[in-house]
């Protein structure tokens, strides 16, 4: 293989071969949870639609705010990765390679956004839950209690430096929950941690209805985290790792 056939398989499959190889369960989770499905049959990325009306988490998190951030932040992160992947392949038909780290970095950008934020929608609901059966107990090993983990997500969540997301994740190669501070949507990750649960606290999450009052945003979500999916995205984590 040479450098250039070596860099286009990387670029275009590194996402993938670095998180986890596609298995059975990871096509099951895909048909199970189509929301979780971010490309077409030809590899474009797509945008699925809301599981919920943009009313639907009111009070907690307004219409207005809703329908600016998926339709709007979201979307965008969704145009802007189909462009970088078409800027790569360009940069690679063209055999000119000086392009190559700045395209690699946006789509390192976007669709760690786009990942980020369809996963985001489907960890709120409009009701209270709490975490219960094997979540429980893998929190209460990992944390000591779920109040614990409020605490520390929450403060994780609250102190990001400029925009960022607080997110527990599965770590498979110690078999353990984690909590990750993210700055933007791709920095200060761990190689292999799958998220769980994530909190955005971009200021176009909350900054309508909260100003600038990010701490009581984040302890507004706690009213709305589906966690009864937090425990379905761990389900889905263990058999991909299994």
């Amino acid at each position: 293989m040479n450098r250039k056939e070596f860099l286009k398989s990387s670029t275009l499959f590194g996402v993938a071969s670095l998180i986890l190889p596609t298995t059975n369960a990871f096509a099951k989770n895909l048909a199970d949870n189509p929301i979780d499905k971010l490309v077409d049959a030809n590899g474009n990325y797509i945008q699925q639609i809301l599981p919920y009306s943009e009313s639907f988490l009111e009070p907690y998190m307004d219409t207005e705010t809703l329908h600016l951030h998926y339709t709007f932040h979201h979307g965008s992160a969704v145009k802007g990765a189909n462009k970088d992947l078409q800027m790569i392949k360009k940069a690679l038909d063209d055999n000119n390679l000086e392009t190559i780290d700045f395209w690699t970095k946006k789509l390192s950008y976007h669709f760690s956004s786009h990942i980020l934020h369809s996963i985001f929608w489907t960890n709120l609901t409009n009701k209270s839950t709490l975490p219960q059966g094997d979540l429980l107990k893998r929190i209460e090993k990992s944390f000591g209690s779920y109040d614990r983990l409020k605490v520390l997500i929450a403060a994780t969540s609250k102190n990001v430096d400029g925009n960022g997301w607080g997110i527990l994740a599965y770590q498979p190669y110690s078999d353990s929950l984690v909590i990750l501070q993210c700055e933007n949507h791709e920095k200060l990750t761990q190689w292999g941690a799958i998220p769980l649960l994530v909190i955005d606290v971009w200021e176009h999450a909350y900054y309508l209805k909260y100003k600038n009052k990010r701490t009581d945003f984040v302890d507004a979500l706690f009213n709305i985290i589906n966690w009864d999916n937090v425990a379905m995205r761990l389900n889905d984590a263990l058999k991909l790792t299994r």
